[in-house]
């Protein structure tokens, strides 16, 4: 219990505590607006959790997680997004990886520039390659959903093995996952649309609005860290 405590409960900022309620509070307004996907609701806050727990540096982040990425499997199938299935699998399985990986600690690792310039560099060439597969599969919106399926897979990976870098990617796909949310969720509510249900696509769009900005800030927040780890290690 004590252990839990820690990880729900303590050393939390004034700020932090206010955009989680915030985040939550959105997850809610998006189910009351469509309720007609209560699995949707399930996803985006854990999803709020999960990624919340993982700016703190919290191992409880991989509990959440698991929960989230199973309703999302289901979610992204009914909703067609292949590339978002496969990668919700992947998310699924790298969950226990994490947990063994991360320690207690806040302490966070870094590239040196040019590796993490390979890194991106990699990951645009190969966004690029999965779109034009999903595209042959007639899935929909492929471009945005190979950011799912190849920018997401370097960016968890980095996940797991707790990189500052992994926040730059998730940006990134945050950004182009709301867009394509956005664009399903107008599709099915002029009727052009009938893959998936209004409330799942708003769920995603409040969860995907929620990942981005917590990206932005987790970045900054392991940054510090980072910054702070080199400090020490020069003096």
């Amino acid at each position: 219990m004590t252990w839990l405590r820690q990880q729900l409960f303590e050393g939390w900022l004034k700020f932090e505590i206010i955009y989680i309620l915030g985040l939550i509070l959105l997850q809610i307004i998006a189910y009351i607006i469509a309720p007609d996907s209560i699995i949707g609701m399930i996803s985006g806050l854990c999803g709020v959790l999960a990624v919340v727990m993982g700016m703190k540096g919290r191992k409880i982040t991989f509990i959440f997680g698991t929960i989230q990425c199973l309703a999302m499997s289901y979610i992204a199938w009914e909703s067609q997004a292949y590339g978002s299935f496969i990668m919700d699998i992947f998310y699924t399985i790298s969950q226990p990886i994490g947990w063994f990986l991360w320690g207690n600690d806040e302490a966070v690792n870094t590239f040196d520039k040019k590796t993490r310039n390979k890194i991106f560099l990699g990951a645009f060439a190969s966004w690029l390659v999965g779109g034009f597969i999903l595209q042959s599969f007639e899935g929909q919106l492929p471009f945005f959903d190979s950011i799912n399926l190849v920018i997401s897979l370097i960016a968890q990976t980095l996940y797991i093995f707790k990189y500052k870098e992994n926040w730059s990617l998730w940006i990134f796909v945050n950004i182009a996952n709301l867009v394509y949310w956005t664009i399903l969720a107008y599709l099915i509510f002029n009727g052009d649309s009938n893959i998936g249900t209004l409330g799942m696509a708003l769920s995603q769009v409040a969860l995907q609005g929620a990942l981005l900005f917590n990206s932005i800030y987790a970045n900054k927040v392991w940054g510090e860290h980072s910054k702070e780890q080199l400090e020490e290690t020069e003096i």
